[in-house]
């Protein structure tokens, strides 16, 4: 379709909308500028197309869809039954793998899937990353449905923050687990498949590679594939594949040959299991999404979200902030803040107000809580889509050390109840302080040459 047909239909939708509830068509006018006028740099975080966001706008959105293409509770869905078959053959031919189902509606639901599947309620055993040492609630965290309704046992990064792969076979021949997961939310460093596949082999679990943050960056071939080593491997496909907000549950031929039915024990486990109808306006954008990643242009995007990484790392260490494993070799930082007398809830507001967006983290052997920890969590991805190179790093490691210095000022107090009051005033005051919309208004100018 040609632009500018795109720009009147566009214009045509919002001009329904802003005519039928304005007070919803104001706020999401608000978001739209907000997005374009700051850099955001959560990990998890990305900008989809103009032509996934179409997808996602659609009339697939009316259709009920229970079941599987040819296989459904409802009627009237052979248009559905292809579009899913699409993403289907799309995700099997960008990853390589025999199976995939797209229905999860979220990353939590694709993991629990893969648990439900596999797993005997309160017996079965998951194996995965601690939360401290950069791993995901559904990775068998306690606070977890993961860690609730099954057995778990969890693995920490080592003092340089790095896997120790010998301590991490040790505690598996302990344990036993019957799934081992090797993924991350936040571990800035490249995964080994091939040795988390050794230990897996050696106690006989199943090995699930959790690629959320990184399957953009596998298929670019900028980081390894678990492809060869895994039995299952999940992924959202909204951070560094670009697409919009949901999952993949795909299975390798090496799953296959440890359990022929695997395939068929996940769709069981979506639905009836944890499911009802798939989203199928979701299920298109993914398809378009998948279409997106097979491209050279995509392939160029990955490999340099990594060295975006890569640069911008080199820059912060150049201002002495802490990097956890001392660097990045994927499109993720984590900053431990220890070392600035800054709190991460602290720093991570001031960034925000000086434009530039991140989270708040815990890092490795952190004794803050949850909500007030002592680290940040970056990202390049999302700024990368905008056109941003390594020369811009500089610029962003400037003003980030700008805002910290300044967060300074904002000592957080060590009683909890004093910490609470704190807070609330803090949150009020921040968004008066000069300095850091001194700096937002920089960064404005800066994102008026990388349109979104």
């Amino acid at each position: 379709m040609p632009s500018c047909q795109k720009k009147l239909n566009r214009f045509r939708i919002e001009k329904m909308l802003k005519n039928k509830d304005p007070q919803v068509y104001s706020l999401i006018k608000e978001e739209e500028k907000r997005q374009r006028e700051v850099l955001e740099m959560i990990p998890s975080e990305n900008y989809a197309s103009a032509e996934v966001l179409e997808a996602l706008g659609t009339v697939l959105n009316n259709k009920y869809s229970e079941g599987y293409p040819k296989k459904r509770y409802y009627q009237g869905n052979a248009v559905v039954d292809e579009v899913e078959l699409l993403a289907q053959e799309r995700a099997k031919k960008l990853f390589g793998v025999p199976y995939v189902n797209v229905q999860a509606l979220s990353g939590s639901a694709m993991n629990l899937a893969v648990y439900v599947a596999l797993l005997e309620p309160l017996k079965g055993k998951i194996m995965g990353l601690s939360l401290a040492s950069g791993g995901h609630l559904t990775h068998g965290q306690p606070q977890s449905a993961s860690g609730k309704f099954f057995e778990s046992v969890l693995f920490t990064i080592n003092k340089d923050g790095q896997f120790d792969y010998g301590k991490i076979e040790k505690l598996a021949v302990k344990e036993k687990p019957d799934i081992i997961v090797c993924g991350f939310t936040a571990y800035p460093q490249v995964i080994d498949f091939k040795k988390f596949s050794e230990i897996a082999d050696k106690v006989g679990a199943y090995l699930m590679a959790d690629i959320s943050h990184i399957a953009g960056l596998v298929v670019s071939g900028v980081h390894p594939s678990p492809v060869p080593f895994a039995h299952i491997i999940t992924t959202t496909t909204h951070k560094t594949l670009r697409g919009p907000r949901g999952a993949l549950i795909m299975v390798t031929q090496k799953g296959l040959k440890k359990d022929p039915d695997l395939g068929k024990k996940i769709d069981t486990a979506i639905i009836p299991g944890l499911q009802g109808g798939p989203h199928d306006n979701q299920t298109a954008a993914i398809a378009v999404a998948l279409k997106e990643a097979a491209t050279p242009a995509f392939k160029a995007y990955g490999f340099q979200i990594v060295k975006n990484s890569r640069a911008l790392a080199k820059e912060l260490k150049k201002f002495d902030f802490d990097l956890v494993s001392g660097g990045s070799e994927n499109h993720l930082i984590l900053i431990d803040l220890r070392n600035k007398n800054v709190n991460g809830a602290i720093a991570a507001l001031a960034l925000e107000v000086a434009g530039i967006v991140t989270n708040k983290n815990g890092v490795p052997n952190d004794s803050m809580p949850p909500f007030y920890p002592s680290g940040l969590r970056i990202g390049t991805a999302a700024i990368t889509t905008r056109g941003f190179r390594e020369k811009d790093m500089a610029k962003i490691a400037g003003w980030m050390n700008e805002a910290v210095e300044e967060a300074k000022k904002y000592e957080l107090p060590k009683d909890k109840e004093e910490r609470k009051a704190y807070w609330k005033d803090f949150r009020k005051n921040i968004y008066k302080n000069k300095k850091l919309l001194s700096i937002a208004r920089e960064v404005k100018a800066l994102t008026k040459r990388f349109p979104i």
